[in-house]
Parts: C-alpha cells; sequence; structure tokens
C-alpha cells in the first residue's frame, strides 16, 4: 500500500468523527485507530448560598398560591409495545393517524406502525374501547415493553 494513501486515511480519521478505518487490499491489511484521551473524573463541590430574607412589604400579603395537584395517571388497559422500533401514528406521511385520543377501537384494529429493522409491523389492539391516551409521539423511538396507548375497555 502507498503510505500516501495511508496518511489520507489517517487525516479523514482526524477530520471526522469515525474511531477506526479498516482497509484490506489483496495480502495487505491496514487499520488505524483513534484512541480518545481517556476521561478523568474531577470532583465537583457545589457551594450554595442561603436565600435572602424577603423583607416586610408594607402592601396586605397575598395568599400562598394554591398548590398543583398531582397529575394522576390515566387508569385502563395499557398496549406496550412488543418490540424496539421507532413509532409511527401512521401508514405514511401524508395520511391521517390510525386512531386519535377518544376513537373508539376494536379487538384487532391496527393502532400504529413500529418499524423495526427496515420492516413495517403494525400493531393491534387487544382490547375493544376508546383510546384514552396516546403516551408516544410520532416518529419516536420505542422500548420493548414501553407503553404506547392507554384503552378504556369497553363494559
Amino acid at each position: 500500500m502507498d503510505i500516501q494513501f495511508i496518511r489520507r486515511l489517517a487525516e479523514l480519521l482526524e477530520k471526522s468523527a469515525i474511531d477506526e478505518i479498516e482497509v484490506v487490499e489483496g495480502e495487505s491489511k491496514v487499520r488505524i485507530t483513534r484512541h480518545a484521551a481517556p476521561v478523568v473524573p474531577q470532583n465537583v463541590t457545589y457551594h450554595t448560598q442561603p436565600a435572602p430574607m424577603p423583607m416586610p412589604a408594607a402592601e396586605t400579603p397575598q395568599p400562598p398560591a394554591p398548590a398543583p395537584s398531582p397529575e394522576v395517571a390515566p387508569q385502563g388497559y395499557m398496549i406496550k409495545s412488543p418490540m424496539v422500533g421507532t413509532f409511527y401514528r401512521a401508514p405514511s406521511p401524508e395520511a391521517a393517524p390510525f386512531v386519535e385520543e377518544g376513537s373508539t377501537v376494536k379487538a384487532g384494529q391496527t393502532l400504529c406502525i413500529i418499524e423495526a429493522m427496515k420492516l413495517l409491523n403494525e400493531i393491534e389492539a387487544d382490547v375493544s374501547g376508546k383510546i384514552i391516551k396516546v403516551l408516544v409521539s410520532n416518529g419516536q423511538p420505542v422500548e420493548y415493553g414501553e407503553p404506547l396507548f392507554i384503552i378504556a375497555p369497553a363494559d
């Protein structure tokens, strides 16, 4: 192999985010690897200052603001992702979503698509009912077992 070729490979490695290049030409083989300097953790000390004491105001005191009520998770049947992939609400970017919050669905009805390894997998409802909540945004990656929808089962 030509030394100039090897130098160009090394320059390419330096200028890009690539960590390793390997080239095989016949019986010749060259591997160029970039080793990042190890990150040494440093001890960081945070200093906090006490909050300043409020000065008494000449105005009438305001009643304290009501504490926000804790958000209650909707109750119902949860449809979870059967695989790792990318969540899509519609069959194509121009099409309407399969379901919306408030939609009534039947068992076996397609709710979404999860793309995994270039395969489009239709995810169907396990139960009939009403979609209470769509928990994932379109195009978002999902993990195995991640909740996708909450359905209020039909009586």
